[in-house]
């Protein structure tokens, strides 16, 4: 078994580190034992071999942007419009490997290549999109508007990340904040 100090998490986590920075081929055994300071020996006492680690960091990245996202909102409740707001405040203010945008863009990226991780990334998205659903059609009773409304904050999210223009004398943060307000409406 691998040395207690370097836990099962800390590969994972160093795994998505890795991807994040320089995408799948960064993760990489021997880079990863040296950025933890152990031996490539205790890799293997977690894991069978390199794919084992790449499922596990897509699995922990999909639990922490989906499943415990959405038990934290539930766990607050309140009506559709109080859980929205309470799904934009804790999925942005969560910071962690797994939610970091960069291992979000890596992860989207690798899609583009991966049919697997992209199979992945569609059921991510889907589950959150089919949340946003739930959340909306609370207090949106047209479905097409249901729609419209996940889509937009589901493409602002992922393109507040792209997005390199100025919004005059408001902050990005207003104006996405003034886009989410305006879907609750």
């Amino acid at each position: 078994m691998a040395n207690a100090t370097t836990p099962r998490t800390a590969w994972i986590h160093a795994g998505l580190r890795a991807l994040a920075t320089g995408g799948p081929d960064a993760v990489r055994i021997e880079a990863l034992a040296r950025s933890l300071g152990v031996t490539k020996g205790g890799f293997y006492g977690y894991f069978a071999d390199r794919d084992a680690l790449l499922k596990e960091m897509l699995d922990a990245w999909e639990r922490d942007v989906t499943d415990d996202i959405i038990k934290s909102v539930e766990a607050e409740g309140g009506e559709g419009r109080d859980r929205l707001r309470n799904l934009f405040r804790i999925a942005g203010s969560r910071k962690g490997v797994t939610t970091d945008v960069s291992t979000e863009l890596a992860i989207r990226d690798w899609s583009r290549r991966d049919p697997a991780v992209a199979h992945r990334l569609q059921r991510v998205d889907n589950r959150q999109m089919n949340y946003l659903r739930e959340l909306f059609r609370e207090f949106c009773r047209d479905e097409d508007e249901v729609e419209v409304r996940c889509t937009i904050v589901t493409s602002v999210r992922i393109a507040a990340h792209f997005i390199a223009f100025d919004h005059g004398t408001r902050t990005h943060d207003d104006v996405e904040h003034m886009v989410l307000q305006r879907m609750l409406e």
